[in-house]
């Protein structure tokens, strides 16, 4: 699965790990997140993420 980072912190989403902390589970694609999913780390908005 293909990995996203947040273009503002760095922080990368990695679809494998999911971010349990924040309800979403392991196996999520980037693709199937909410549309007000935000970086955990700087809140930056889902547009703000590009693919690696």
């Amino acid at each position: 699965m293909q990995k996203y980072v947040c273009t503002v912190c760095g922080w990368v989403y990695d679809p494998e790990e999911g971010d349990p902390a924040n309800g979403i589970e392991p196996g999520t694609p980037f693709e199937d997140l909410p549309e007000d999913f935000h970086c955990p780390v700087c809140s930056s908005e889902k547009s703000m993420f590009a693919p690696m």
